[in-house]
């Protein structure tokens, strides 16, 4: 039997523009609304992303990120 989906939790978020424009992107794809693009992600993240691009993506992130929030 499938798990109820039952949204729990709410949290405020900030996201960049690229961020929110690409979850959009994806959620209309997926054909889900953001929560649920968000919680099929999280729920899933170890299977969609690959773990030696992910490293390298977030070291870059966090070397732009002060310049970015200028």
């Amino acid at each position: 039997m499938p798990k109820r989906f039952r949204l729990t939790r709410r949290f405020p978020v900030a996201m960049t523009e690229d961020g929110y424009r690409k979850l959009r992107s994806f959620a209309a794809e997926a054909g889900l609304d953001e929560g649920e693009a968000l919680s099929f992600l999280f729920e899933n993240f170890a299977s969609v992303t690959d773990e030696e691009k992910l490293a390298q993506k977030l070291r870059l992130f966090n070397s732009e990120l002060e310049a970015r929030k200028r």
